[in-house]
């Protein structure tokens, strides 16, 4: 318990610094929130007006109380470019890329751990070889590149599936699905190459183990050797690597839900960067991040159960 409370104490003190940091980088980028709201040939007059309306002109310590304290108020302002209430557009978005980030760790965690498992079973021989070029290349393809060779084959050649948009996964789930995979499989495979390469290196190093010789000795199957034995003690690492990745697939998701037309968070926040619709984006940096420290302290909690000898303090 005290574990924990003192991870939620850090991560609410870490948000706190990340809301100051996205507010101040804000009200430093070029572009008046009062024009673009009335437009270039408003008249002065009326700009001015809305200005002290919208409190543009108090000091920016002002500002950021009045922006802190309405989010937690739950009201979190009306995004400039689509001219609707922020937190129900963010909360509809988020559902959307939540798909994605799901597929995506599906995809990576049902082909890494198996490549990494297989090349560490078989170290310096030709399995190896082929698992860790494997991962080489994913790491050196950038994701768009991904996911432009994944539209080539899969929707323009085979038309198996869909090239772009986006379906409500409450309104139709298995659509939601299809619409969904080339953007995970261009997510998943780049963040499989990751994970092989952990999995492989924490599972040398446990199958050189005391324990695992024993095991051997006794005369059980290299499959239960491996899978019931090797790899309980080996997921530790990889989980941690896979919970800092949701970073990696939220900077990455913006550029391929861009490149998919699919209407998700990182959709959203290209949108709010490209038409400076600065309510919109601190709002989505600061989820973004939110996300990412949520997901990272569950994944810390979750070592208790995965590895009883854990003992968190």
């Amino acid at each position: 318990m005290a574990y924990l409370v003192s991870r939620l104490l850090s991560v609410a003190i870490t948000l706190f610094l990340i809301s100051i940091f996205t507010f101040a980088i804000t009200s430093i980028l070029p572009g008046d929130v009062a024009m673009m709201i009335m437009g270039t040939q408003s008249n002065p007059e009326a700009l001015e007006a809305l200005r002290r309306s919208l409190g543009l002109n108090d000091p920016l310590v002002v500002q950021y109380g009045r922006w802190i304290g309405g989010m937690l108020a739950g009201d979190w302002g009306t995004s400039l470019l689509f001219r609707e209430p922020i937190l129900p557009l963010i909360l509809q978005k988020v559902t959307a890329s939540a798909l994605i980030v799901v597929l995506s760790m599906t995809i990576a965690l049902s082909l890494a751990i198996p490549l990494g498992v297989w090349a560490a079973r078989h170290r310096d021989r030709w399995q190896d070889t082929t698992s860790s070029t494997a991962a080489l290349l994913g790491l050196s393809m950038p994701d768009f590149f991904i996911g432009i060779m994944l539209i080539l084959l899969f929707a323009a050649w085979l038309g198996w599936l869909p090239s772009s948009g986006f379906v409500d996964p409450t309104v139709d789930f298995l659509g939601a699905v299809r619409h969904a995979l080339l953007p995970s499989l261009a997510l998943g495979l780049g963040l499989m190459a990751h994970l092989t390469r952990m999995t492989r290196s924490a599972m040398t190093g446990i199958l050189n183990q005391e324990f695992i010789r024993v095991a051997r000795a006794k005369g059980l199957p290299e499959r239960t050797v491996v899978w019931r034995y090797g790899l309980p003690n080996a997921i530790g690492p990889v989980m941690t690597v896979a919970g800092l990745q949701i970073g990696y697939l939220f900077g990455s998701i913006i550029v391929i839900e861009s490149l998919f037309s699919y209407t998700g968070m990182g959709w959203l926040t290209y949108q709010a960067l490209l038409n400076r619709d600065i309510p919109l984006i601190q709002a989505t940096i600061f989820v973004i991040a939110a996300v990412v420290m949520l997901v990272n302290l569950i994944v810390d909690l979750l070592y208790r159960v995965i590895d009883p000898r854990i003992r968190l303090s």
